[in-house]
């Protein structure tokens, strides 16, 4: 009796196995929305503390059989032969679960990272818009428009590895399908409002900076008409004060 009620618990865990291999490792996900992603990781890991509960079951078994086989050795073989071919399973099975669990795990922080990088450069981008904006109706002083361009130069200094981390983690969830309707369209946009700044804020970059150049170009000019003014001034005092006639001064002073 003690041998068939142990058949029966081999056979009721081997039944177990194949069920819980149909229901978490053979059917198809598609995972076309976050929360659907999120369902599955959770499931997931509810079926490997499931599947590693039964290690204790299993371990009963395996002693029961055991100690069978030392009073009653004829049913104990057969019975231990099947134990094999059920701990055998059981290891492949708790070994396929952790391995779908943690690449499920992996996908899941492969998106949330990939949302934070978004989110940086989406605050980025933010920024940039507002120095544009900023470099509009500038007042008609150097100093002023100087200020917008060093400004407008500082964000525009910002590193590229984050766009690289959204291309590759965006690229690596789409090859897997997973969630790549929604990736596409967050990337899509996300890379036409960059091309859209980036270039507006390139542009009127440039636009400072011959702005810039033409307004020192003038300062200089007028810096130098001051100066032969000034120098001009103090002959034609001079010539005045010496009551010099003003036949006798220079062409340019007449």
């Amino acid at each position: 009796e003690k041998a068939v009620n142990l058949k029966k618990d081999l056979a009721e865990m081997q039944e177990w196995m194949t069920q819980a291999e149909e229901e978490y490792l053979e059917k198809d996900f598609e995972y076309k929305s976050p929360e659907e992603l999120e369902n599955a990781v959770e499931e997931m890991k509810r079926a490997k503390e499931d599947v590693l509960q039964k290690e204790v079951r299993v371990k009963i078994l395996k002693d029961n059989i055991k100690m069978l086989a030392t009073k009653v050795p004829s049913s104990g073989q057969d019975l231990a032969t099947e134990l094999n071919v059920v701990l055998e399973n059981y290891q492949l099975l708790c070994n396929r679960i952790r391995g779908k669990c943690h690449t499920l795990e992996e996908v899941w922080s492969c998106w949330i990272e990939l949302l934070q990088y978004l989110d940086l450069e989406t605050a980025w981008l933010n920024n940039l818009e507002e120095r544009v904006q900023m470099t509009e109706n500038l007042p008609d002083k150097l100093h002023a428009v100087n200020d917008a361009l060093e400004s407008l130069e500082s964000v525009l200094r910002h590193p590229a590895d984050n766009r690289t981390q959204i291309r590759e983690l965006g690229q690596t969830l789409i090859d897997g399908g997973i969630l790549d309707d929604i990736i596409s369209e967050k990337l899509e946009t996300f890379n036409a409002r960059y091309e859209e700044l980036s270039h507006l804020a390139v542009s009127r970059q440039i636009t400072l900076e011959q702005q810039l150049q033409t307004m020192r170009e003038t300062d200089h000019m007028l810096q130098v008409l001051q100066e032969n003014l000034a120098e001009l001034d103090r002959q034609l005092t001079s010539y005045l004060t010496d009551r010099v006639d003003a036949f006798q001064m220079p062409q340019e002073a007449q």
